[in-house]
């Protein structure tokens, strides 16, 4: 099951209250204050897990709350700090304080972490209130509550080539065929309908990692269809790839403008990246030489993902601008 955005809550430790105590030692006159401080709260720290490809360990746990802090105790002995929690979470993903709307982090490295919910400090014990007027102070502090807030969790997938087409363009079984991904495939629109990614091998031992969008309808930015849940992964690929049926009902010309005006409109800024045009299932129509002249100033390729025409040329093309885009940041 692909799961890429939950809500859930997190909440830091308590810290422990300072604890008021006297030395009451056998022949050591006029024992003065020896009340320790309370020990911090835990940590709620988000930590970037490379294993991991979807949010579906937290569907089930809608709760983290860290360990509250000991409390102080006599001979100045300060009570032990309570225990962080530390959530895992599949690179990619965005955290945002569900009570404001403020972005926390955008966590995409590996190992990468971040605090969420810091724990409270710890009072004081009547130790640290001694003074030369008052030798025998009879007060603390009481620990500092966490931090507690409804915390969105939202996974934005990173690939390096994002294929973006109408339902049945056949971008499951390009997918299928270029790399180790076993999507499903089905004549039937939204036979995809989580994004999969898979891990291209190049010819010289290099490779990159291809994601398959599920297919974008008229109205996608708004919500409809399938789309609004899953073009925000579209915003961590540095390429895209525009996959047309060439042999479909819609014309490509006319299925290219709108799925250029839905990612427009969901975010002006995509376009600014390379973008490719492969135009598939030609086995079906033999010439597409008229086809191609429809889209004057583009990388126009070729392709049969059924039969694996074209596809080798199309593959190498995408590695190019991969590894360009590495070389220039």
């Amino acid at each position: 099951m692909f799961i890429d955005r939950v809500t859930i809550e997190v909440r830091g430790g308590r810290g422990g209250d300072g604890c008021v105590s006297f030395r009451r030692e056998k022949h050591v006159p006029r024992g003065g204050p020896d009340g320790g401080d309370g020990g911090r709260g835990g940590d709620v720290i988000v930590r970037v897990d490379e294993q991991m490809r979807t949010l579906l360990d937290l569907r089930y746990r809608r709760a983290y709350r860290a360990e509250n802090g000991k409390h102080g105790q006599g001979k100045r002995k300060t009570g032990r700090s309570g225990a962080d929690v530390i959530i895992q979470v599949p690179p990619g993903t965005v955290l945002k304080n569900g009570d404001t709307g403020e972005q926390i982090a955008d966590l995409v490295g590996a190992g990468q972490d971040v605090v969420v919910a810091r724990g409270g400090r710890g009072g004081k014990g009547n130790y640290a209130f001694r003074s030369p007027t008052d030798q025998a102070p009879r007060r603390n502090t009481e620990g500092e509550t966490g931090e507690e807030f409804v915390l969105e969790v939202t996974l934005k997938l990173i690939a390096d080539v994002g294929l973006v087409g109408l339902p049945n363009a056949g971008k499951s079984t390009l997918l299928r065929t270029v790399s180790d991904a076993h999507p499903v495939v089905a004549p039937y629109p939204f036979s995809t309908v989580t994004p999969v990614l898979g891990i291209v091998p190049i010819d010289t031992g290099a490779s990159f990692c291809m994601v398959d969008i599920p297919g974008l309808i008229e109205g996608a930015h708004e919500g409809k269809g399938l789309g609004i849940e899953f073009l925000r992964h579209v915003e961590r690929c540095s390429v895209l790839l525009f996959l047309l049926d060439a042999s479909g009902e819609v014309p490509a010309a006319e299925a290219y403008d709108q799925l250029i005006r839905e990612v427009r409109l969901y975010s002006e800024r995509l376009l600014d990246r390379p973008r490719f045009i492969a135009l598939n299932k030609i086995d079906l129509i033999g010439e597409d030489g008229e086809l191609r002249d429809s889209f004057p100033g583009e990388s126009v390729y070729s392709i049969s993902a059924l039969t694996g025409d074209g596809v080798a040329q199309l593959v190498t093309s995408l590695y190019g601008a991969v590894r360009d885009l590495q070389s220039n940041p």
